[in-house]
């Protein structure tokens, strides 16, 4: 049996969305919000365009791509850029997890545009070569959030495309390097990798993007929520702070708390560096421990935010689906009632086990305390198991 453990994480979230508060966070951080004041005043426009220009200056996002704050969380800024901008190009859609998946049903379901699906199973990237980047409007998450998997770089999408890259980046934002130049609409939610409060999406648009919103006439209706254009015009308001709809001010002041956190610690690099200090704890204690194994299958493709693993001792593989999703769901449960990790279970439609947020807010040394832990819950579990058989 594994000795239980003396140190305990200070800091027990690893949850994978709403990630954990910044280092050093407490309410304090929002006594300048623009509580009780209109959006639209001065003061609040003002706070939303700082959010906007941080936004830009700490991601590096080019000097000619609109940025926009949006309803819906990350979701919303997707389904935006869905709902406004196909129609004239032949559409691809890869697809390896739950979130890529949902954009295949939008796409079939919804607006039925009858789109070439490149979808996996958890775990796998599809053949990214097998995308005609050239002609096609290609949908994409950039890391996907419930396997751990993301996309190893933008070589494979093509420089001279004819069609619009729209990529989920809501995972990979602040942690992984995008490739500004292969992307034209970029969406991510605070709540993600700055560990802000959830609610709002940012919604990132190319020039090829904006072309494509003033040229093109969807097919179906438009919500008033998706809509980016008036008159043939890209509603440049929305890109200057001047919201759809209402936002929550006191979100607002949280991303713009955690936005001026990360520019005081070095800003991006200091971010990606964070990200893979904290995954590189998790990778080594997979390397080293024979009863867990990644989701992923191929390690140029592992996530360095969602950590998804699965479990590998053979002894309890061999009792089948049932026995493993009962371990995985007792190491959840015992490292919970310890209070030493909330909210590490894998994601609902993913395969069994253990997801880990491994983001720039969560601290290296809460995850070295964290991976003891992990050994002794699932001793206890396996244990547990053999009793009940």
């Amino acid at each position: 049996m594994t000795n239980r453990p003396d140190t305990r994480p200070r800091v027990p979230y690893f949850s994978s969305g709403p990630c954990t508060k910044r280092p050093g966070w407490t309410l304090d951080a929002l006594s300048d919000a623009a509580l009780g004041r209109s959006h639209r005043s001065p003061l609040g426009k003002g706070k939303l365009q700082e959010a906007i220009d941080l936004t830009r200056r700490i991601l590096r996002v080019p000097a000619d791509y609109r940025i926009g704050i949006v309803p819906g969380s990350d979701t919303g800024a997707v389904e935006m850029a869905m709902w406004t901008m196909l129609g004239p190009k032949p559409v691809e859609v890869a697809a390896w997890e739950a979130f890529g998946a949902e954009w295949v049903t939008d796409a079939l379901k919804e607006l039925k545009i009858s789109p070439v699906v490149h979808q996996t199973p958890y775990g796998v990237l599809p053949d990214l070569s097998k995308i005609d980047t050239k002609r096609s409007d290609v949908i994409f998450t950039w890391n996907g959030t419930a396997a751990g998997v993301k996309v190893p770089n933008g070589d494979w999408i093509a420089a001279d495309r004819e069609g619009l890259t729209i990529c989920d980046a809501t995972s990979a934002a602040f942690a992984q390097p995008l490739a500004w130049d292969k992307l034209d609409v970029v969406t991510f939610s605070w709540q993600k990798v700055m560990g802000g409060e959830a609610a709002h999406g940012i919604l990132i648009l190319s020039p090829r993007a904006v072309a494509r919103i003033e040229s093109h006439t969807p097919a179906w209706p438009v919500p008033k929520v998706f809509r980016l254009a008036k008159g043939g015009k890209l509603i440049e308001g929305i890109f200057k702070g001047d919201t759809i709809n209402t936002p929550s001010m006191l979100a607002v002041e949280d991303y713009l708390d955690t936005l001026r956190w990360a520019e005081s610690i070095g800003g991006l690099d200091a971010l990606h560096a964070r990200a893979d200090a904290n995954a590189g704890v998790i990778h080594e204690w997979v390397a080293r421990t024979p009863w867990i194994t990644h989701l992923a299958v191929d390690p140029a493709t592992y996530s360095n935010t969602g950590i998804c693993l699965v479990i590998a001792d053979p002894d309890v593989l061999a009792k089948g689906d049932a026995a493993v999703a009962a371990v995985a769901k007792d190491i959840v449960g015992s490292l919970e009632r310890e209070g030493v990790a909330y909210d590490i279970a894998a994601y609902r439609d993913a395969p069994a086990g253990l997801r880990i947020w491994c983001g720039g807010t969560v601290e290296r040394a809460d995850l070295e305390a964290l991976t003891p832990w992990l050994d002794w819950a699932f001793a206890e579990a396996k244990a547990k198991l053999a009793r009940a058989a």
